[in-house]
């Protein structure tokens, strides 16, 4: 059973829940940015939580299957069509062979994600079928006439009466863990990252978040050597304004680290579109 690809949208990946624990190959963890939109998907068509799913960005994308098969698509709200008539977000669709199925724009948000009962079963490269760009490990991005396998369901789907959901932030708040190179910046520097607003940069994509604003004043010159960098961690490259790591972040950086968000808040992160204003909260942990 196969899915063609009709339109790739701006950014269509397949995305699971990463491979993590490869950091010392240099391999990021990769993975969906949004990872509880990307289990409810799974989980709406009745699959274990880390199959393969459809990660758009932005503008959607539209597939045709060869044959039946439920689907489900959550994340970024956006119109969903079989057919040219309009169907559930959030909900298991069910597709008749040779439907085509259009995950419209998200209205607001920035990443929808559509799941398949059984999910996409390409060829796993570290143990996840995750496209990870920074490494070009696992599938590449999406291209109309592309066709995917699907493997065979694993369960009933999941329906749901109502189903409650988080809007993408309009304002978006990020916890931060100063550390481990806060004492690399000014007194002022960390007083002005906790009342200063920044905004979402449009040269954000999945290796990192990336601000405009106002730039963080350096305590000491020069750089770092390389070392390890995390998920969530902040980055402040020498122009000073701060870039939160994402799902394809490097895994060694030698540019200092000034805190790191917690893994929770990085999902409405993922979310954030270009402009959205942002604010850290600092906390030191002792």
């Amino acid at each position: 059973m196969t899915v063609t690809v009709i339109s790739a949208g701006l950014l269509t990946t397949v995305q699971d829940l990463g491979r993590p624990g490869h950091a010392h190959l240099g391999v990021p963890r990769s993975g969906a940015l949004d990872r509880p939109a990307h289990r409810l998907a799974n989980r709406l068509v009745g699959n274990p939580a880390g199959v393969a799913a459809l990660e758009t960005t932005v503008l959607g994308c539209a597939v045709r299957a060869d044959r039946p098969v439920t689907v489900a698509v959550t994340g970024a709200p956006c119109a969903v069509r079989v057919d040219g008539r309009p169907a559930a977000w959030g909900a298991p669709v069910r597709l008749s062979a040779g439907a085509r199925l259009d995950v419209g724009p998200a209205t607001c948000g920035v990443r929808s994600y559509l799941a398949f009962a059984g999910g996409i079963a390409t060829d796993p490269v570290l143990g996840s079928r995750s496209t990870d760009l920074l490494s070009g490990l696992g599938p590449a991005p999406l291209s109309v006439g592309d066709r995917l396998p699907l493997g065979g369901p694993a369960g009933p789907p999941a329906g749901a009466d109502v189903l409650p959901w988080a809007a993408p932030p309009a304002r978006l708040v990020l916890p931060l863990v100063l550390g481990p190179r806060d004492d690399w910046f000014t007194a002022g520097a960390l007083s002005a990252l906790a009342r200063s607003v920044y905004h979402v940069s449009t040269t954000s994509n999945r290796i990192g978040l990336r601000l405009d604003g106002p730039p963080l004043e350096r305590a000491r010159e020069g750089e770092l050597p390389s070392e390890g960098m995390v998920l969530g961690g902040v980055q402040v490259p020498p122009d000073g304004r701060p870039v939160v790591f994402l799902a394809d972040h490097p895994t060694t950086g030698g540019y200092p680290v000034i805190g790191v968000v917690p893994t929770a808040a990085l999902p409405a992160a993922a979310q954030a579109t270009p402009g959205t204003p942002v604010r850290f909260a600092p906390v030191r942990l002792r």
